[in-house]
């Protein structure tokens, strides 16, 4: 809800898992989420890294597949996001090809 622009969230089971906002690109705000997620899970004494097995969540479109990719690389099992980037099919074919399944809301929830 009071995160900044370019806000990349993994959650799982019931609960934010990680983090990572307020930066230039998605793929550095979800390498970000991701290093919270395994930062949290060490603090728990976890074998694995909280985004594994994770729910992304994106308050803006993926402009370029990175983003989504990179939250796959941290273990995301799904994404959600608003859609609307004129690179839409390059991003859904990113998410098929690697076997995640990515929901579009339609709605941005930038702060700005």
């Amino acid at each position: 809800k009071h995160v900044k622009s370019n806000a990349i969230i993994f959650a799982k089971n019931g609960q934010t898992a990680g983090i990572g906002a307020g930066q230039m690109n998605r793929r550095d705000s979800a390498r970000i989420a991701a290093l919270r997620a395994g930062e949290a899970a060490e603090m728990a004494k976890l074998p694995a890294s909280l985004a594994t097995g994770s729910a992304c969540a994106s308050d803006a479109f993926f402009p370029f597949p990175d983003g989504l990719l990179q939250a796959v690389e941290a273990g995301a099992t799904s994404v959600i996001q608003p859609g609307g980037s004129i690179r839409d099919e390059d991003v859904i074919k990113a998410a098929d090809e690697a076997g995640i399944t990515m929901a579009f809301t339609g709605m941005r929830h930038f702060r700005h």
